[in-house]
């Protein structure tokens, strides 16, 4: 089976690569492209695979946007961190979303569907979209309204002596690491340790609420004060409480994605 793998990191295609040989050695990767223009280019002059693993957030954008410049009439299993894109990415053949980090068992349940299409005679991408987005798309929906159940709203953090502060959601204006640490900057300007890792956070809260910036910060809408066009196409952003000297860069790969988060409505 050929199988392309259309993702810009790469610990998420060694995980991938590594997971596919295990559950599925008929897999033979043709190609990995980490970009859209290098997708669409592959795809001028290539013939089709027979099947994609597609990540939504790319070097140069959206995924999306490849849709716009050719048609795939093969099946995409999405892998992405992000939840909300569900829906769009059923109306494009996909027949599987899977949130990262992935596992074995969500391959397995992704190429047990895609087996189980074809055996039931679902072969053509209209008909994958259509049976997917009715059925799928709806559980996907379900899968991400629990998960926005489950964001922390308020955080308990030690403070000195016995003492824990309760601290509402809209309270902390951003987290950054600070000496291998996390911080959190209220809205008064005061700091606290916090004991869980972006990463962690990033997971537990709402992301229309926050966005990650980079590697080391995780930035609400309220502490920006305003924002520099920075050299390359990226952005540089400047906080109502100023806490480094350093530049907080948004990289020219996220810069849609943050235009398209602050714009969103709450």
């Amino acid at each position: 089976m050929k199988t392309i793998i259309i993702e810009d990191e790469k610990a998420a295609v060694r995980n991938l690569t590594s997971l596919l040989e295990e559950v599925c050695p008929e897999a033979e990767i043709i190609t990995v492209i980490d970009s859209i223009s290098g997708t669409i280019e592959w795809f001028d002059s290539q013939p089709m695979p027979e099947l994609i693993f597609m990540d939504i957030h790319l070097a140069d954008g959206s995924a999306f946007e490849i849709f716009e410049h050719i048609r795939i009439s093969c099946p995409i299993i999405f892998t992405t961190a992000y939840d909300e894109y569900a829906l769009r990415a059923f109306k494009v053949n996909s027949i599987d979303y899977l949130l990262k980090p992935i596992g074995r068992n969500d391959i397995e349940r992704a190429l047990e569907k895609m087996k189980s299409l074809h055996h039931s005679g679902t072969e053509h991408p209209e008909q994958i979209s259509t049976s997917m987005t009715s059925h799928d798309a709806l559980l996907q929906l379900m899968r991400s309204l629990k998960r926005q159940e489950n964001y922390k709203t308020h955080f308990l953090i030690p403070v000195k002596g016995d003492k824990l502060l309760p601290i509402p959601i809209e309270m902390i204006q951003l987290f950054y690491i600070k000496d291998c640490q996390v911080k959190a900057v209220l809205t008064d300007g005061t700091e606290h340790f916090f004991p869980q890792t972006l990463d962690e956070l990033s997971e537990n809260l709402n992301p229309s609420l926050f966005f990650r910036a980079n590697r080391q910060f995780l930035l609400s809408r309220e502490a920006i004060r305003d924002i520099d066009l920075w050299f390359n196409n990226r952005l540089s952003i400047n906080l109502r409480h100023p806490i480094t000297k350093e530049k907080i860069l948004v990289s020219k790969a996220r810069v849609a994605d943050f235009k398209e988060w602050f714009g969103k409505k709450l």
